[in-house]
């Protein structure tokens, strides 16, 4: 049994108090090694240099490396060869090194490959492949070789997740996850990002999607799944990158990534800051317009030591000229042009601030245990005023759609969203007997507010169906209709154990309980109060079996609560209702082959909402929990490198999601779940055609999705209210200019295809058209 180093180490930094023989000085030199096990990564180093390498343990040779390309001195290649391996380097003669297991504080015991050493999320204690879960991961690599701008972007790239349209109060990234509505699902490094705003990956270090209700670890909500943003913090190797890029429709994008020690600040003390600004339009789509700007710095101590802290600050602003796109015309998309734009040019608008601080605090007490503390508060601002076309009730299917005026609904809101919260948590490992526990536990404190005021307007002008009129003048008045103030409080306690029986048996057990308060206050005639207290307990159950030691079989149970002021907002109609309450079912099973350079992962689930809320036909002022609804589904993933010069992401999920009750909507019973598609695919390959020459290959699948779960069919013509599917290409072609630059072109939606990409009952956002990015990337 090996002693391997798990979480803030110092694995590929050699000690400066290391005892043996002084390194030799060599300059800085190209490496162009790819990734591979270390024996082979360490291998090109021996031909280069005529370093003479030796292994003090067998099981070190077939740990993974993630490569390293560019100048570097030979102390930097090999950090950078061992980075996150969980092995180090100590030299014992100038012209030989040996590599042998990092020692660090915190240690936990493991044995086999180097993808052991993947933690999960920052809530499991497990490896990913031994999570008795599907989780998927898109990491900073996928998300630079795509040129991706938007969090929406970054998720294509997983299956069993659609997108949907903004919301009459809420706009920003809205998307489904496995059959249910994931928009309070969203996370930065496990706590709860709130707001109601369009995510830019700049200061992304990777994006995890963790599917299935996952209550038991991030509370309410969770139905179909969660996404945790892992952001970029200080490293202890330093980093100088920007990216420029110009693009279509007059897309302008500046980012960079300043990354340095500050040894003068004490051991482990280091500097990061990102920054980001960007422009353009949308192909295909005449008038919207985005603008973003960001700025993220953090500050870390300690790294390497058993105490460790980092204070992390981000701020984001968006100025957009929004787009909520065409309207239906009864069981489908008005037959419009693709450009049409039904808004104002210069009366819609979209602005949103988000500022987010944290500090976090983790203390080793010994090799066993850690704790940490996580303090956040979050500040979310945004004004809108948006145009959404809908037909008018009195065209029927004989109306010649050139006679077709259209409504301009305006939705508008000034809303200030904050997010206080603290999250306190304990990691211990520990022997009953022969048994090993991996434990975590902790509690949160939590205050939520909101604060939207609304509007209701009269006397805007109509346009044509076929021929809209962007600039016309935007006329109309406003009565303020809404004026609301949510405040929610959250009490939370959790505990999620790991039990290794034996080296093939794991049973995973795990409970949480939580007391959601929510207090609203409505000001505006009719005056109204409400308040609800909710306490819900949530349960994870699972078996692990792990057949050899690179893979696992699983079976898991587990809940999930959806509360009526989830979203801050409570009514008549839901005041007095308890938590929508959860269950899911799955089985999976996960494989690391090729000494964990590729992965499979697959799994069957089953996921029912047991009370879902209906709306009283009979009493518009009453829900009630009178429905069933049920995804039945299967996922499958590849990942990792498929051949020595080809890696590839791909993901496929088959959801079968249905109303299997309803008292109140009796003809919905079998209709499918609302923006869920019953198949989809994402897919990206990356090629390394030649030691300068990179190209890639992406593509995204979507089958036809509906409109409405209780209401399916169209009022007038009787049929499904629904889009068709779409298939979508993109590409990449990169070439390394000099040693620390490259040129990156990208190209989306290759064949120019009318798709519609986000939907909603009342309107419909069709996606951008043909569009190519070119950029340059310093590195240094």
């Amino acid at each position: 049994m090996s002693r391997v180093a798990f979480g803030q180490s110092k694995a590929g930094v050699r000690d400066a108090n290391t005892t043996g023989s002084t390194p030799r000085e060599e300059p800085a030199r190209r490496f162009e090694i790819p990734a591979g096990t270390l024996e082979e990564a360490l291998q090109f180093i021996s031909a280069a240099t005529n370093l003479q390498v030796s292994f003090t343990r067998p099981q070190l040779r077939s740990l993974a490396s993630p490569g390293v390309s560019g100048w570097y001195t030979l102390e930097e290649a090999l950090s950078l060869l061992l980075a996150g391996s969980g092995a180090a380097y100590r030299f014992t003669s100038p012209n030989s090194i040996a590599i042998e297991f990092a020692t660090v504080t915190t240690t936990i015991e493991v044995t086999g490959t180097a993808s052991e050493l993947e933690t999960s999320t920052p809530k499991y204690s497990a490896p990913l492949r031994d999570t008795p879960q599907t989780i998927t991961t898109v990491d900073r690599a996928i998300i630079e070789q795509q040129g991706v701008a938007t969090l929406r972007d970054t998720l294509r790239n997983v299956a069993g997740i659609s997108l949907a349209a903004g919301e009459g109060g809420a706009q920003g990234d809205n998307l489904t996850i496995r059959g249910f509505t994931a928009r309070n699902d969203l996370y930065i490094d496990g706590m709860r990002d709130f707001g109601s705003y369009y995510r830019d990956p700049f200061n992304t270090e990777e994006v995890q999607v963790l599917q299935g209700p996952s209550s038991v670890t991030f509370g309410r909500g969770s139905t179909g799944g969660v996404v945790n943003q892992s952001t970029k913090l200080p490293r202890v190797r330093p980093l100088i990158a920007a990216d420029l890029q110009f693009g279509t429709d007059g897309t302008r994008r500046v980012a960079g990534d300043l990354d340095r020690r500050m040894p003068w600040a004490g051991d482990g003390a280091a500097f990061r800051l990102n920054l980001m600004a960007q422009e353009g339009g949308v192909a295909g789509r005449d008038i919207a317009e985005n603008r973003r700007f960001g700025i993220a710095p953090s500050l870390s101590f300690g790294l390497g030591t058993p105490t460790r802290a980092t204070l992390a600050y981000m701020h984001q602003t968006g100025s957009d000229i929004p787009d909520y796109g065409i309207p239906w015309l009864f069981n489908g998309a008005a037959p419009v042009n693709r450009r049409n734009y039904y808004g104002f040019a210069d009366g819609n608008f979209l602005r949103t601030y988000a500022d987010i601080g944290t500090a976090k605090v983790e203390h080793d007490l010994n090799s066993r245990v850690t704790v940490r503390n996580q303090f956040r508060y979050s500040n979310y601002a945004r004004s809108a005023q948006i145009t959404e076309a809908r037909v008018p009730a009195n065209v029927t299917p004989s109306t010649p759609l050139a006679s077709i005026l259209v409504t301009r609904n305006q939705i508008t809101v000034n809303s200030v969203e904050t997010f206080l919260d603290n999250q306190s948590d304990l990691v211990s490992r520990f022997r009953t007997g022969s048994v090993e526990h991996n434990l975590v536990s902790g509690i949160e404190l939590a205050r939520e507010t909101s604060s939207p005021t609304r509007p209701t307007w009269t006397g805007v002008p109509v346009t044509s169906l076929l021929a809209p009129d962007p600039y016309q003048p935007f006329s109309g008045s406003a009565t303020v209709t809404s004026r609301v103030s949510t405040v929610g409080k959250t009490v939370a306690a959790y505990v999620l154990d790991t039990i290794k029986l034996t080296p093939k048996w794991e049973v995973t057990g795990g409970f949480r309980w939580d007391r959601f308060d929510a207090d609203y206050r409505q000001f505006v005639a009719p005056v109204a109060a409400y308040t609800r207290v909710d306490n819900m307990p949530a349960w994870r159950a699972a078996v692990v079996y792990k057949p050899v030691p690179a893979g696992s079989v699983y079976v898991a149970a587990s809940t999930s609560f959806n509360p009526s002021a989830e979203a801050l907002s409570l009514s008549a109609s839901t005041a007095n209702l308890p938590p929508e309450k959860n269950r899911n079912y799955e089985a999976g099973t996960k494989w690391d082959l090729n000494g964990g350079r590729l992965s499979l992962r697959s799994a069957l689930f089953r996921t029912d909402k047991l009370n879902a809320r209906e709306p009283d036909p009979t009493n518009p002022l009453l829900n009630v929990l009178a429905g069933a609804q049920r995804v039945d589904g299967a996922q499958l993933e590849i990942r990792g490198r498929l051949m020595s010069r080809w890696e590839t992401l791909a993901t496929y999920a088959y959801l079968n999601a249905r109303v299997i009750q309803s008292n109140y909507y009796p003809a919905a019973v079998g209709a499918r779940l609302a923006n869920v598609p019953r198949n989809s695919i994402g897919i990206w390959n990356n090629f390394r055609l030649t030691g300068r020459l990179q190209a890639g290959l992406g593509v995204n699948m979507v089958s036809s999705r509906t409109a409405s779960s209780t209401v399916p069919n169209d009022p007038v013509t009787g049929l499904l209210k629904a889009l068709p599917g779409y298939w979508i290409f993109s590409g990449m072609a990169g070439y390394r200019l000099a040693e620390h630059i490259d040129l990156q072109a990208n190209i989306y939606n290759i064949a120019n295809r009318y798709y519609y990409d986000q939907l909603h009952p009342g309107h419909i956002v069709p996606g951008p058209g043909r569009s190519a990015l070119i950029g340059l990337k310093f590195r240094f």
